[in-house]
């Protein structure tokens, strides 16, 4: 049953071309309508702000702040905003983290073009939607329970140089970030960890050998 009125959605993609590609693809559907762009991180939080998306099709691999972490961002500011992935990448790494960090689905670029439709309209509504060819990994990602293994990549590396005692200014200028994102980057490895302290965040890398 067709929904009231069109899927609104953002794209979230570094490449022009990419973007332009999928614009033109929705386009042709009757229930999709793109309400906005995006090239990075930044621009994305903005346009979730005044555009008021129903799902964000995000990509991963982006310069600076990654699909992945921008995921996780947009579960804490716009929860109410569905996130796809639609991404190259099939290893069981991504798919894990992609999942913990709040994706309802994760559909690959080369999955014929009435599939990705069909993976936007099902997270629209609620579901979960996962291309054939990685369904076991979600599996894998869902049955896993080792707290390092909720930690991106990106937080991996941050706790690493809290372990060492370094301040959030100097983790910032040693990851060409603002200071600001690594304080939330803090905040969200104290959740997922259920850790408080500087000394229990220590004694967590040093255990996992971080």
């Amino acid at each position: 049953m067709m929904q009231a009125h069109p899927i609104r959605l953002l794209l979230i993609n570094d490449h022009p071309l990419v973007r332009d590609g999928l614009r033109a693809r929705f386009d042709a559907a009757p229930n999709l309508q793109v309400v906005g762009e995006a090239g990075n991180a930044q621009e994305a939080l903005t346009r979730a702000k005044t555009a008021s998306p129903d799902l964000a099709l995000m990509d991963i691999s982006m310069r600076g702040t990654n699909g992945i972490e921008l995921t996780a961002q947009f579960r804490e500011q716009f929860p109410h905003i569905a996130v796809l992935i639609l991404s190259m990448h099939d290893n069981a790494e991504y798919v894990r983290q992609a999942v913990r960090a709040g994706a309802r689905g994760y559909v690959l670029k080369d999955a014929p073009a009435h599939e990705i439709v069909t993976a936007i309209e099902r997270v629209a509504r609620g579901d979960a939607y996962y291309s054939a060819a990685i369904a076991a990994r979600v599996v894998q990602a869902s049955t896993s329970h080792a707290p390092i293994d909720s930690l991106t990549p990106r937080e991996r590396e941050i706790l690493t140089r809290i372990a060492h005692g370094l301040a959030n200014k100097q983790i910032a200028t040693e990851m060409d970030l603002s200071v600001r994102t690594v304080e939330t980057h803090r905040l969200n490895i104290k959740r997922k960890l259920g850790i408080e302290g500087q000394a229990e965040l220590i004694k967590f890398a040093v255990e996992n050998r971080l």
